[in-house]
């Protein structure tokens, strides 16, 4: 007997209904403050400023590719996306990061130019634009930081505007730094450690999102401790032919074989419900298909390997 299990997910709509709006609003601010932070970096000759405002023109850019995504991720499963639209903001995940790694690249290599010649930067349009900057990233963040530790989409958004948020802190205090030092090569030396921090935060997304997009088990998943676990609930004889994987970074599914006694499907039910509420409760997944088998399969393997030989097709 055959037997799934699938709790609705309707926290996940809810969030991402709520999140749209906002992350409407961050988008029109976001693109307004483009516009006045690279004039005022121009004007100052701040390449700290200068680098906020590129990362906020990405920002931009992410920000309307996860608006997009959230819309689609809410369109019901049909047909067609037997699972929905949910691997879209996985995708958006990817782009970001992988924006962000260009970023840092491109901020390395103009702060090792003015590290060999440093330019005289205006400190005081680089303090005053710089706190405006902070106070408008900050709020943007804010805006899209609800729900954004259960959705990855909104996480890789998040990132890129935290990483905004301390770039133009950043600024600030390099601003002061030279108004009182003189030293005009911390502002290049900020860039570079504003670009380490959000290369480091690119690289973990980035990694994140490959796993899922390659079926990886949830990374802290203990798969042993999973076994165990539904062995030991009674009637269940062997666990097999396991596999488990992410659908997004909140949503987790699992198929497996489960050998029990000969049973009626009625008795059976009392086993599916417990396993289903071990699944659900103690592992956060919700999406389980578990394959009754009163025979052990030969051989009963626990990860099944899909490859099947060549020539060996209709081995079975």
């Amino acid at each position: 007997m055959a037997e799934h299990h699938h709790h609705a997910h309707s926290h996940f709509g809810d969030v991402a209904r709520m999140s749209i709006p906002r992350i409407a609003l961050a988008l029109v601010l976001t693109l307004a403050f483009v516009f006045v932070e690279a004039g005022a970096g121009l004007f100052a000759n701040s390449l700290a400023l200068l680098t906020d405002a590129a990362h906020n023109l990405t920002d931009v850019v992410a920000l309307a590719l996860s608006w997009y995504a959230i819309r689609l991720a809410i369109r019901p499963a049909h047909a067609g996306k037997t699972f929905g639209y949910h691997r879209v903001g996985i995708l958006v995940a990817l782009a970001n990061s992988t924006t962000l790694v260009l970023i840092s690249a491109g901020i390395f290599y103009e702060a090792y130019q003015r590290l060999l010649a440093p330019p005289v930067v205006a400190e005081n349009v680089l303090i005053g634009v710089g706190a405006l900057a902070f106070v408008v990233n900050l709020a943007t963040a804010w805006m899209v930081s609800h729900g954004s530790e259960s959705d990855l989409n909104l996480r890789s958004t998040y990132l890129h505007l935290m990483g905004d948020v301390l770039s133009t802190l950043g600024a600030v205090l390099a601003g002061i730094a030279i108004k009182f030092t003189g030293w005009q090569i911390l502002d290049p030396l900020v860039s570079v450690l504003i670009g380490a921090l959000i290369l480091w935060n690119a690289w973990k997304i980035l990694r994140e999102t490959v796993d899922i997009l390659l079926e990886g088990t949830p990374r802290d998943l203990d798969m042993y401790d999973l076994v165990s676990a539904l062995e030991q609930v009674a009637g269940v004889h062997n666990v097999h032919d396991l596999h488990v994987w992410s659908i997004n970074q909140s949503m987790r599914a699992l198929s497996a074989h489960v050998l029990i006694d000969d049973m009626a499907i009625s008795q059976g039910a009392r086993i599916r419900q417990e396993l289903n509420e071990l699944l659900t409760h103690t592992y956060r997944i919700d999406h389980a298909t578990l394959q009754f088998e009163c025979a052990g399969c030969d051989p009963a393997v626990l990860y099944c390997n899909l490859a099947v030989p060549v020539g060996h097709e209709h081995e079975h």
